[in-house]
Protein backbone atom coordinates (compact mmCIF):
# COMPACT_ATOMS: atom_id res chain seq x y z
CA UNK A 1 0.00 0.00 0.00
CA UNK A 2 1.81 3.11 -1.10
CA UNK A 3 0.62 6.38 1.16
CA UNK A 4 0.91 9.97 -0.44
CA UNK A 5 2.08 11.36 3.37
CA UNK A 6 4.41 8.83 4.06
CA UNK A 7 7.20 11.30 3.52
CA UNK A 8 5.77 13.33 6.23
CA UNK A 9 7.12 14.39 9.13
CA UNK A 10 5.44 12.26 11.90
CA UNK A 11 3.53 13.76 15.09
CA UNK A 12 4.77 13.75 18.19
CA UNK A 13 2.04 11.57 19.25
CA UNK A 14 2.39 8.89 16.59
CA UNK A 15 2.43 5.38 18.31
CA UNK A 16 5.66 3.62 16.48
CA UNK A 17 4.75 0.39 17.91
CA UNK A 18 1.35 0.39 16.14
CA UNK A 19 2.42 1.45 12.85
CA UNK A 20 4.74 -1.61 13.19
CA UNK A 21 2.06 -3.80 13.90
CA UNK A 22 0.05 -2.56 11.16
CA UNK A 23 3.24 -2.90 9.30
CA UNK A 24 3.72 -6.06 9.64
CA UNK A 25 0.05 -7.12 9.01
CA UNK A 26 0.50 -5.38 5.05
CA UNK A 27 3.47 -7.97 4.64
CA UNK A 28 1.14 -10.61 3.85
CA UNK A 29 -0.63 -10.99 0.67
CA UNK A 30 -1.40 -13.26 -2.00
CA UNK A 31 2.59 -14.74 -2.90
CA UNK A 32 3.10 -14.28 0.93
CA UNK A 33 0.09 -15.94 2.20
CA UNK A 34 2.53 -17.62 5.06
CA UNK A 35 5.83 -16.14 6.70
CA UNK A 36 8.01 -17.58 9.53
CA UNK A 37 9.41 -15.41 11.99
CA UNK A 38 12.35 -15.09 10.17
CA UNK A 39 10.82 -14.20 6.95
CA UNK A 40 8.60 -11.46 8.65
CA UNK A 41 12.09 -9.91 10.35
CA UNK A 42 13.95 -9.70 6.97
CA UNK A 43 11.08 -8.75 4.74
CA UNK A 44 10.52 -5.91 8.20
CA UNK A 45 13.50 -4.84 8.67
CA UNK A 46 12.79 -5.56 12.39
CA UNK A 47 14.66 -7.36 15.45
CA UNK A 48 13.17 -10.64 15.34
CA UNK A 49 12.63 -9.49 19.56
CA UNK A 50 9.83 -7.06 17.95
CA UNK A 51 8.73 -9.05 15.79
CA UNK A 52 8.35 -12.17 18.19
CA UNK A 53 6.57 -9.63 20.35
CA UNK A 54 4.10 -7.94 17.62
CA UNK A 55 3.15 -11.48 16.50
CA UNK A 56 2.31 -12.73 19.77
CA UNK A 57 -0.20 -9.92 20.33
CA UNK A 58 -1.24 -9.92 16.80
CA UNK A 59 -2.22 -14.15 17.52
CA UNK A 60 -3.73 -13.60 21.05
CA UNK A 61 -5.87 -10.68 19.25
CA UNK A 62 -7.19 -13.43 16.27
CA UNK A 63 -5.28 -11.07 13.47
CA UNK A 64 -3.07 -13.66 12.52
CA UNK A 65 -2.90 -17.22 13.44
CA UNK A 66 -0.83 -20.25 13.34
CA UNK A 67 -0.77 -22.52 10.43
CA UNK A 68 -0.71 -26.19 12.05
CA UNK A 69 1.56 -27.65 9.14
CA UNK A 70 3.79 -25.08 8.94
CA UNK A 71 3.96 -23.43 11.98
CA UNK A 72 3.90 -19.97 9.93
CA UNK A 73 2.21 -17.39 10.17
CA UNK A 74 -1.10 -16.35 8.47
CA UNK A 75 -3.92 -13.44 8.96
CA UNK A 76 -6.50 -14.30 11.02
CA UNK A 77 -10.09 -14.36 9.81
CA UNK A 78 -10.85 -11.60 12.61
CA UNK A 79 -9.46 -8.97 10.10
CA UNK A 80 -13.10 -9.85 8.22
CA UNK A 81 -14.92 -8.26 10.73
CA UNK A 82 -13.23 -4.79 10.48
CA UNK A 83 -13.43 -4.57 7.19
CA UNK A 84 -17.02 -5.63 7.11
CA UNK A 85 -17.73 -2.91 9.94
CA UNK A 86 -16.19 -0.36 7.47
CA UNK A 87 -18.01 -1.53 4.92
CA UNK A 88 -21.30 -1.28 6.46
CA UNK A 89 -20.67 1.98 7.72
CA UNK A 90 -19.50 3.51 4.37
CA UNK A 91 -22.62 5.58 3.19
CA UNK A 92 -21.33 5.97 -0.54
CA UNK A 93 -20.98 1.90 -0.84
CA UNK A 94 -24.85 1.48 0.27
CA UNK A 95 -25.69 4.27 -1.87
CA UNK A 96 -23.82 2.88 -4.90
CA UNK A 97 -24.77 -0.95 -4.76
CA UNK A 98 -27.94 -1.04 -6.74
CA UNK A 99 -26.85 1.78 -9.63
CA UNK A 100 -23.73 -0.61 -10.18
CA UNK A 101 -25.66 -3.61 -10.52
CA UNK A 102 -28.13 -1.42 -13.06
CA UNK A 103 -24.84 -1.12 -14.68
CA UNK A 104 -23.71 -4.32 -14.55
CA UNK A 105 -27.09 -5.69 -15.70
CA UNK A 106 -26.83 -3.45 -18.84
CA UNK A 107 -23.25 -3.47 -20.11
CA UNK A 108 -23.20 -7.51 -19.04
CA UNK A 109 -19.48 -6.47 -17.79
CA UNK A 110 -17.78 -6.20 -14.72
CA UNK A 111 -18.61 -2.93 -12.59
CA UNK A 112 -16.77 -2.21 -9.75
CA UNK A 113 -16.67 1.36 -7.09
CA UNK A 114 -13.34 2.21 -5.69
CA UNK A 115 -12.29 4.99 -3.13
CA UNK A 116 -9.24 6.39 -2.40
CA UNK A 117 -6.26 4.90 0.04
CA UNK A 118 -3.21 6.87 -0.37
CA UNK A 119 -1.48 6.37 -3.62
CA UNK A 120 -4.06 3.58 -4.31
CA UNK A 121 -7.84 2.45 -5.22
CA UNK A 122 -9.47 0.33 -2.92
CA UNK A 123 -11.91 -1.92 -4.52
CA UNK A 124 -15.49 -1.53 -2.47
CA UNK A 125 -17.74 -3.13 -4.23
CA UNK A 126 -17.78 -5.01 -7.24
CA UNK A 127 -20.35 -6.74 -9.91
CA UNK A 128 -18.62 -9.56 -11.89
CA UNK A 129 -19.84 -9.87 -15.47
CA UNK A 130 -21.72 -13.26 -15.77
CA UNK A 131 -19.12 -13.73 -19.23
CA UNK A 132 -15.40 -15.20 -18.43
CA UNK A 133 -13.18 -12.40 -16.92
CA UNK A 134 -9.59 -13.52 -17.11
CA UNK A 135 -8.75 -11.07 -13.79
CA UNK A 136 -9.96 -11.45 -10.19
CA UNK A 137 -10.30 -8.78 -7.73
CA UNK A 138 -12.02 -9.28 -4.94
CA UNK A 139 -13.20 -6.12 -2.54
CA UNK A 140 -10.31 -4.97 -0.77
CA UNK A 141 -8.01 -5.30 -3.68
CA UNK A 142 -5.82 -1.96 -4.60
CA UNK A 143 -4.38 -0.57 -7.76
CA UNK A 144 -1.96 2.05 -8.41
CA UNK A 145 -4.10 5.45 -9.17
CA UNK A 146 -1.70 6.47 -11.85
CA UNK A 147 -1.76 2.98 -14.06
CA UNK A 148 -5.44 2.51 -13.00
CA UNK A 149 -9.05 3.92 -14.98
CA UNK A 150 -10.26 4.53 -11.59
CA UNK A 151 -7.11 6.53 -10.17
CA UNK A 152 -7.23 8.59 -13.20
CA UNK A 153 -10.74 9.74 -12.87
CA UNK A 154 -10.14 10.35 -9.21
CA UNK A 155 -7.05 12.42 -10.08
CA UNK A 156 -8.92 13.94 -13.27
CA UNK A 157 -11.44 15.77 -11.05
CA UNK A 158 -8.11 17.31 -9.19
CA UNK A 159 -6.61 20.51 -10.19
CA UNK A 160 -3.35 20.08 -12.24
CA UNK A 161 -1.30 21.20 -9.16
CA UNK A 162 -2.60 18.54 -6.78
CA UNK A 163 -2.60 15.65 -9.74
CA UNK A 164 1.46 16.57 -10.26
CA UNK A 165 1.74 15.89 -6.38
CA UNK A 166 0.14 12.43 -6.23
CA UNK A 167 2.53 11.69 -9.57
CA UNK A 168 5.01 13.04 -7.96
CA UNK A 169 4.71 10.79 -5.13
CA UNK A 170 4.33 7.60 -6.96
CA UNK A 171 6.78 4.87 -7.58
CA UNK A 172 5.92 4.87 -11.68
CA UNK A 173 6.46 1.15 -12.37
CA UNK A 174 6.08 -0.53 -15.96
CA UNK A 175 3.11 -3.36 -15.16
CA UNK A 176 3.02 -4.41 -18.69
CA UNK A 177 5.03 -2.95 -21.62
CA UNK A 178 1.77 -0.76 -22.04
CA UNK A 179 2.23 1.12 -18.74
CA UNK A 180 2.26 4.71 -18.75
CA UNK A 181 5.60 5.64 -16.75
CA UNK A 182 6.47 9.70 -17.75
CA UNK A 183 4.52 12.08 -15.75
CA UNK A 184 4.16 15.21 -18.25
CA UNK A 185 2.34 11.90 -20.52
CA UNK A 186 0.39 11.26 -17.39
CA UNK A 187 -0.91 14.81 -16.92
CA UNK A 188 -1.51 15.20 -20.48
CA UNK A 189 -3.41 11.98 -20.45
CA UNK A 190 -5.36 13.19 -17.27
CA UNK A 191 -6.17 16.28 -18.46
CA UNK A 192 -7.55 14.83 -21.61
CA UNK A 193 -9.64 12.97 -19.01
CA UNK A 194 -10.84 15.89 -17.51
CA UNK A 195 -12.12 17.13 -20.51
CA UNK A 196 -13.76 13.50 -21.63
CA UNK A 197 -15.47 12.73 -18.06
CA UNK A 198 -14.14 9.58 -18.60
CA UNK A 199 -10.73 7.73 -17.65
CA UNK A 200 -9.43 4.86 -19.62
CA UNK A 201 -6.53 1.77 -19.13
CA UNK A 202 -5.62 -0.14 -21.36
CA UNK A 203 -3.33 -3.47 -20.10
CA UNK A 204 -1.32 -0.92 -18.27
CA UNK A 205 -1.88 -2.83 -15.07
CA UNK A 206 -3.15 -6.11 -16.26
CA UNK A 207 -2.79 -7.50 -20.02
CA UNK A 208 -6.21 -8.28 -21.82
CA UNK A 209 -7.80 -6.00 -18.91
CA UNK A 210 -9.55 -2.89 -20.75
CA UNK A 211 -11.08 -0.29 -17.92
CA UNK A 212 -12.74 2.98 -18.47
CA UNK A 213 -13.74 4.97 -14.97
CA UNK A 214 -15.58 7.98 -13.88
CA UNK A 215 -15.29 9.97 -10.64
CA UNK A 216 -17.77 10.84 -8.46
CA UNK A 217 -17.97 13.79 -5.86
CA UNK A 218 -19.43 15.01 -3.01
CA UNK A 219 -21.31 17.90 -2.15
CA UNK A 220 -18.34 20.06 -2.92
CA UNK A 221 -17.26 18.67 -6.12
CA UNK A 222 -14.68 16.68 -4.56
CA UNK A 223 -13.92 13.50 -5.91
CA UNK A 224 -14.37 10.67 -3.28
CA UNK A 225 -14.52 7.31 -5.26
CA UNK A 226 -14.49 6.22 -9.17
CA UNK A 227 -17.14 3.58 -10.79
CA UNK A 228 -15.45 1.90 -13.57
CA UNK A 229 -15.95 -1.10 -16.06
CA UNK A 230 -13.42 -3.56 -16.60
CA UNK A 231 -13.42 -5.47 -20.18
CA UNK A 232 -11.44 -8.48 -21.69
CA UNK A 233 -9.52 -7.14 -24.68
CA UNK A 234 -10.92 -10.43 -25.96
CA UNK A 235 -14.74 -8.88 -26.44
CA UNK A 236 -13.93 -5.37 -26.76
CA UNK A 237 -11.68 -2.69 -27.83
CA UNK A 238 -10.77 0.66 -25.58
CA UNK A 239 -12.48 2.61 -28.68
CA UNK A 240 -15.67 0.85 -28.55
CA UNK A 241 -15.82 0.55 -25.20
CA UNK A 242 -16.06 4.45 -24.92
CA UNK A 243 -17.67 4.71 -27.41
CA UNK A 244 -20.39 2.32 -26.47
CA UNK A 245 -19.74 2.32 -22.60
CA UNK A 246 -18.83 5.57 -21.22
CA UNK A 247 -22.75 7.10 -21.30
CA UNK A 248 -23.87 4.32 -19.70
CA UNK A 249 -20.57 4.61 -16.87
CA UNK A 250 -21.21 8.51 -16.83
CA UNK A 251 -24.85 8.44 -16.29
CA UNK A 252 -23.85 6.16 -13.42
CA UNK A 253 -21.90 7.61 -11.97
CA UNK A 254 -24.19 10.65 -11.76
CA UNK A 255 -27.23 8.39 -10.07
CA UNK A 256 -24.54 7.81 -7.35
CA UNK A 257 -23.26 11.24 -6.79
CA UNK A 258 -26.94 12.43 -6.56
CA UNK A 259 -27.93 9.94 -3.93
CA UNK A 260 -24.98 10.37 -1.83
CA UNK A 261 -25.51 13.81 -1.65
CA UNK A 262 -28.97 13.31 -0.39
CA UNK A 263 -28.79 10.63 2.29
CA UNK A 264 -25.49 13.06 3.39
Amino acid sequence: MKHANANEPRSPQFNQSLAKAFDLLELFDAQHSELSLSEIAKFSGLSMGSVQRITHTLEQLGYLVKAPASRKYRLGIRLMTLSANYLEADLLVDCANPYLSELSNSCLETVSLTEPCGLDMIYMARFTSRHYIPIHMPVGSSVPMYCSASGRAFLSALDDTQVHDYLTACELKAHTPNTITNIDTLSELIRECRLRGVAWNDAEYFLGDINIAAPIRNAAGLPVAAVHITTPSSRWTLERALEQLAPLLMECARAITKAARMRS
